[in-house]
């Protein structure tokens, strides 16, 4: 199955040299380059790609607007927010939009590639302990007695629910294994699950609705 890659930058340059190495890969297809964040909304929901490569910082409506538009269209594209620099800031905003994931703009062709058909197949592209750092900097967790309340939360087994808590904890799911028990085949099920029923998008996006519930809570600053 071909991947339709929707490419924002404001950057000619940038775009023409991403599609170059995306054009390559016989699974893959560029659909259309946009050039800022209003184009881009504009072609993803015209074109209808699996994936949007997002820069952040355009003009007019920035990467972030236009990445929390896209995720809003019926049978919405992941996207993938670009960056020059490895910023917390602009790396958390992204993740609150509903982005799945980060590349710096220098991203090696292969690991472009790679970001491109992990996103694609429903993964999170952002490792766990880069996760658990923009929380811990940014979030602020809702009282305990809020969090028993969501419905997101009371659709969730007990099970699931302990899942949900070491993923937020970023856990592999082979270390969820090991805790609980349990086989990595069981874990996927019951990530899928959670997935499904908390209305997440992916991993990363079901770590940020684990804090925003109140099941896990940011470590203090020190």
């Amino acid at each position: 199955m071909t991947i339709k890659v929707l490419i924002a930058d404001d950057q000619e340059l940038v775009r023409a040299g991403f599609g170059m190495i995306l054009q390559t890969r016989a699974d893959l297809e560029v659909v259309g380059e946009a050039g800022d964040g209003e184009q881009a909304v504009r072609l993803a929901a015209q074109l209808r790609p699996d994936v949007v490569l997002m820069d952040v910082r355009m003009p007019g409506m920035d990467g972030i607007e236009a990445t929390r538009r896209v995720v809003a269209l019926p049978d919405a594209p992941r996207v993938v927010v670009l960056t020059t620099y490895d910023e917390d800031e602009p790396m958390y905003a992204a993740l609150r939009a509903g982005a799945s994931g980060f590349l710096l703009k220098d991203v090696r062709p292969a690991d472009l590639v790679e970001a491109v058909r992990v996103v694609a197949a429903g993964e999170a592209l952002l490792a766990p302990s880069v996760t658990r750092r923009l929380l811990d900097r940014f979030v602020t967790a809702l009282p305990n007695d809020l969090a028993v309340r969501r419905p997101e939360l009371s659709a969730l087994t007990g099970r699931e629910r302990e899942v949900l808590e070491l993923v937020a904890r970023a856990a592999s799911n082979a270390e969820i294994a090991a805790r609980l028990v349990v086989t990595e085949a069981t874990v996927k099920t019951h990530v899928s699950a959670i997935l499904r029923k908390i209305g997440a998008r992916d991993r990363v996006q079901a770590v940020v609705l684990a804090y925003d519930l109140g099941v896990v809570r940011p470590r203090p600053s020190s």
